[in-house]
């Protein structure tokens, strides 16, 4: 059995302008010590998707499908039985560290809080395994640091402190939404180093949200690539990244800056993400594909193995020969 199962998982907003489908039929299953990675553009449904495994949808939002973790439906459990899992078995790391952090407390405060709800432990025992874990994140004189406040840290530094503090518990499944978005690159590739090397210590399976495809190439097996709270393609991440098969999934990586590519210039997807309120029939990319042809606006392809991939998942009308044999859309200078 699977560590954590997702089934046909959706997510649906009441608004003034009617219902909003923002994550529609996500299924996916996740072992101990595997990584899963969720791409796509701002509002695609990636933070949708992992707020509604966590129960934390806002309150015009519900969640339908089921979300097994050892055989429960997160989805169904009362609030009391899903507190004693969040923070403590499954964990999330959330994408801004400055407003995840109560300014008001101390890191120490915040952080022995969560020992002592959910291991019963005393404030000495958790404040020493606090330190143990600001430690392990590379927080310098963490000792000493973990008596100030978020404010007196950097932003690399307190997101270490979320990672830490999502850490206390030994949590078998980690969810971390953009936990390197706003760093400069450098910190971005201590903080996928030390979740590669939390991994490999704890071996802990984590699901990671992000739209920087260099993210998910570092630290990922498996990538489900959204568009339009729609899955467009899902395989392991290697077959991704060398034989993409979905038009979406090439654009992404057409867009990506290249140091083997010298001056090349990139491919940059025309248009803009689509209006989740105003979703049509057809597949949601369509509009801004090169390769749509009629049917793509009228019909939603179904997400179905590769005639030629079989391990590999897509949602396209066009065959990878279509593909190979359409017309690419032009470099631009961007």
């Amino acid at each position: 059995m699977s560590l954590i199962e997702v089934k046909n998982l959706g997510v649906q907003f009441q608004t003034n302008d009617g219902p909003v489908f923002a994550v529609n039929d996500i299924s996916f299953s996740l072992e101990r010590g595997q990584t899963l990675g969720i791409v796509g553009e701002s509002g695609s449904g990636k933070s949708q998707t992992v707020l509604a495994m966590m129960g934390l949808l806002a309150l015009n939002g519900q969640a339908s499908g089921e979300v097994l973790f050892e055989g429960h439906n997160l989805l169904t459990l009362p609030s009391a039985e899903l507190n004693q899992i969040r923070g403590n078995r499954i964990a999330m790391i959330f994408q801004d560290p400055m407003t995840s952090l109560n300014p008001y407390l101390t890191v120490e405060r915040q952080m022995t809080e969560v020992l002592e709800f959910h291991k019963g432990m005393s404030r000495r025992e958790a404040r020493a395994r606090c330190v143990q874990l600001l430690d392990a994140v590379k927080i310098p004189q963490a000792a000493k640091r973990i008596a100030m406040y978020p404010h007196e840290f950097s932003g690399g530094m307190r997101q270490r402190v979320m990672i830490a503090m999502a850490l206390l518990c030994e949590p078998q499944v980690l969810v971390a939404d953009e936990p390197t978005t706003a760093l400069d690159v450098t910190v971005q590739a201590q903080i996928i180093a030390l979740l590669r090397d939390l991994q490999r210590d704890f071996g802990t399976a984590i699901v990671m949200i992000t739209h920087d495809l260099g993210v998910v190439a570092g630290l990922c097996d498996e990538v489900i690539v959204l568009y339009g709270g729609r899955v467009m393609e899902q395989a392991q991440a290697n077959d991704i990244f060398y034989q993409p098969s979905h038009p979406y999934t090439v654009g992404l990586l057409g867009a990506i800056p290249r140091l083997d590519q010298g001056e090349q210039a990139l491919v940059a997807i025309p248009g803009a993400p689509p209006n989740m309120s105003q979703l049509g029939a057809g597949c949601p990319f369509a509009e801004r594909c090169a390769l749509a042809e009629p049917r793509c606006s009228t019909t939603r392809p179904a997400l179905a193995p590769s005639a030629h991939q079989p391990a590999v998942l897509r949602a396209c009308h066009k065959s990878l020969q279509d593909m190979a044999l359409s017309p690419q859309p032009e470099a631009q200078h961007v």
